[in-house]
């Protein structure tokens, strides 16, 4: 086989699969996606810089805080998307169904794009707002599309999972020594409650010990319901170290999350009886544990500083401030556009309207970043509550797509992600996984954090490519 990779070329137009170059010795029955496989320079390279455009999103808070300079935080945002061009422009697939699926999420990322663009058109919002904003959203879904356009065979995508699961691994451990190092004082706690310096590789970070707790879980439920040929004393001991990591982090939030996606996952599945019933029990059982362990243990008992009634009524305080940028991003409205289009991109309350603009500004204003007063007026509102927690925030997944993008926006994104629900997501698992954002996006900004994104991007991706090996209509 040429060393040039010339017997395939990318999007060709044909609807009929080409014929594999010749092979020494091979039987003449292979098929194409066979001939693929066999081809492992496209391969070795194609998975090494997925695996480096993952790492760059999910190590750079912990190198930032050993000391390497904070434009290593913005690393991601340049080397995904090349990554993603390079995947998607040399691989060697030729099945049908991975490019018409792959052209159809780039398709929904460009509208996605030309409704941001046009947004910043419309509020003179600055070109690095697009490009910063944009990539915040978009990003997981060009990790994705790497992932499903590369032609897997079984060897080479347990080699892929095994680096993905070691990079897990050493972000549980490392969150579980800082519980260590802090309890014993060898490491300083930066202003922050003991809990919210459980971070693993995302310290230290805003929220970071909610988005390490959402990771550690995420892999180790994966772990658990796929690597059947481990021992079961294996997998729930790693299912065991994600758990402590959540419940030495106080990330209450998390387990809300699993137990609303849960649930919309039992009412999507009501067509299967059988199913459903096993959900439910599961659901009841697992509700009755942890409803004694807060009452019971005090490991648990965190858990009751959100059981008060009082403050989630219409009037209730929860309320007023969840709701809060609702009423206060159309009151800077200045046309009829503005519900269409929002306010512009990073100008509302999403992670680069809310933290990053001002937090880099040294860095993003020389580039002509543009801030908007939106922003401080709901941060006004949250600042000084008592109501401290990230689940009681008005600065919000869902809130920050409508005021940046508007209406178009919105729906722009969601059609992004009904591509993936409906082509990409085929197990409960992965319905699973993307519940838990869509949930996420509801109480904070988690939509919008590389670190949680890229990692439920890559799980979603395994699973599509575990089916594809096993499953012969995907061939």
């Amino acid at each position: 086989m040429p060393n040039d990779g010339s017997c395939f070329k990318p999007g060709n137009p044909s609807n009929a699969l080409p014929p594999p170059c010749p092979m020494p010795n091979a039987p003449s029955s292979m098929n194409a996606e066979t001939a693929v496989y066999k081809s492992p320079q496209g391969y070795i390279k194609n998975t090494f810089l997925i695996l480096i455009a993952f790492a760059t999103a999910f190590f750079p808070r912990i190198l930032n805080t050993v000391g390497v300079p904070s434009p290593i935080n913005f690393l991601h945002f340049i080397v995904v998307p090349i990554v993603g061009v390079i995947v998607i422009t040399k691989t060697r697939v030729k099945n049908r169904k991975q490019i018409l699926l792959t052209w159809t999420l780039i398709f929904a990322l460009v509208l996605l794009l030309a409704v941001m663009t046009s947004s910043a058109l419309l509020n003179s919002a600055g070109l690095i707002n697009v490009l910063l904003d944009f990539m915040l959203l978009a990003e997981p879904f060009i990790l994705l599309i790497g992932i499903i356009c590369i032609p897997f065979s079984l060897e080479g995508l347990n080699k892929f999972k095994r680096w993905i699961l070691s990079f897990v691994i050493i972000h549980i451990f490392l969150a579980l020594s800082q519980k260590i190092l802090l309890e014993v004082g060898l490491l300083r706690r930066n202003g922050m409650t003991m809990e919210d310096n459980i971070q693993g590789v995302f310290y230290i970070t805003g929220g970071g010990h909610v988005v390490s707790a959402m990771v550690a879980m995420s892999f180790s439920l994966y772990y658990f319901f796929t690597a059947k040929s481990v021992s079961i004393l294996i997998r729930s001991a790693f299912v065991f170290a994600a758990f402590l990591v959540l419940l030495f982090a106080d990330a209450k939030q998390v387990l809300l999350v699993y137990l609303i996606a849960w649930g919309c996952l039992i009412l999507i599945n009501v067509k299967d009886i059988k199913l459903t019933l096993q959900y439910i029990i599961a659901a009841i059982i697992l509700g009755y544990i942890l409803f004694w362990c807060v009452q019971n243990l005090p490991a648990f008992r965190a858990f009751n500083t959100w059981i008060r009634p009082e403050i989630y009524g219409p009037e209730g305080d929860a309320t007023i401030l969840k709701t809060a940028a609702f009423r206060i991003i159309p009151s800077y409205f200045k046309s009829s556009l503005n519900w269409y289009l929002g306010l512009g991109p990073g100008h509302t309350v999403g992670r680069l309207g809310g933290w990053m603009l001002e937090d880099y500004w040294n860095l993003l204003g020389p580039l002509g970043a543009t801030i908007h007063p939106c922003s401080q007026a709901v941060w006004a509102v949250w600042r000084g509550q008592y109501l401290d927690s990230s689940f009681f925030s008005p600065l919000f997944g869902w809130v920050a797509i409508w005021g940046d993008s508007g209406f178009l926006g919105l729906a722009a994104y969601l059609y992004l992600a009904s591509i993936v629900w409906r082509r990409i997501c085929l197990d409960d698992f992965s319905k699973l996984m993307m519940l838990t954002v869509m949930v996420n996006g509801f109480i904070f900004t988690l939509m919008e954090e590389p670190g949680y994104m890229l990692s439920i991007a890559t799980l979603i991706g395994l699973r599509w490519q575990e089916q594809r090996l096993t499953n012969a209509k995907f061939r």
